[in-house]
């Protein structure tokens, strides 16, 4: 079933997702007690091979580096920013105040990496300031976690600041399972759109964000508008690139025949 929230979250470009970890958080993909997760695999038509699965931070940033979008991913025209890689040793957390913060990843987080990319400013048109995250957790458990908090950020924090300048608000946000509807590239999946407000590019202009949960992984994209640009223009740079990410891991992992 299709689940529709009102709220919004934070930008994997920018600040992401928290990594605390709470047991009164209610997922819709909730992990078993022996830490292995229920989400649903799609027809369970990903299957692993255990000696392919990251156990240690160099295998799993080792499978970052093989997953993670790059410029080519989201189509022509779109090109690195500056800085083009987060640190490594931080990743982003929503405060109680709804402004995001660069902290130490949380223990459940073997490895994780953000990348920056935009298609530049042309004629009539602002730049489009594009993002993906991959985050490899310890256990199937601690992603559903991941996604878990995904959803309460979207309901505890209405509107949310991405930085100083950088907001976001009136969100929509909805979550399909594997096997839902037409979702069939993951375990779970979250959407959201909404508007983006900028002190450098004026607003609100269109804001989608996707995050995607299979076995231990998390893949995320944000596309942030601009001024002449189209929603449908924004939404194919974020599903191109989740997409190009999806199948990556997959044939990253999955068990050869």
């Amino acid at each position: 079933m299709t689940v529709l929230l009102a709220g919004c979250s934070g930008a994997p470009d920018d600040p992401g997702k928290a990594g605390e970890r709470d047991a009164s958080t209610s997922a819709s993909a909730s992990p078993d007690p022996g830490g292995t997760g229920t989400g649903p695999s799609p027809e369970e038509a990903l299957v692993p091979d255990p000696a392919r699965l990251p156990k240690t931070r160099a295998e799993a940033r080792d499978l970052i580096d093989r997953v993670i979008a790059g410029p080519d991913s989201f189509g022509p025209g779109v090109v690195k920013r500056s800085p083009y890689e987060s640190n490594p040793a931080t990743w982003p957390v929503l405060g109680e105040d709804c402004v995001w913060q660069q902290r130490k990843p949380a223990p459940s987080v073997l490895a994780t990496l953000t990348r920056s990319f935009e298609v530049p400013a042309e004629r009539g048109k602002g730049p489009v300031r594009l993002g993906a995250v991959v985050t490899v957790h310890r256990t199937r458990s601690d992603a559903t976690w991941e996604m878990a908090e995904s959803i309460e950020e979207s309901m505890r924090c209405p509107t949310q600041q991405l930085r100083e300048g950088e907001q976001i608000g009136s969100m929509i946000a909805g979550a399909l399972l594997g096997g839902e509807a037409t979702q069939t590239t993951s375990e779970d999946s979250l959407s959201e759109l909404g508007e983006y407000r900028s002190a450098e590019l004026g607003g609100p202009h269109h804001y989608f964000w996707q995050q995607a949960q299979t076995l231990q992984f998390t893949v995320a994209v944000t596309g942030k508008g601009a001024k002449g640009r189209t929603e449908r223009e924004i939404d194919a740079l974020v599903v191109h690139a989740q997409g190009t990410m999806l199948a990556r891991l997959e044939s990253a992992v999955e068990k050869q025949s």
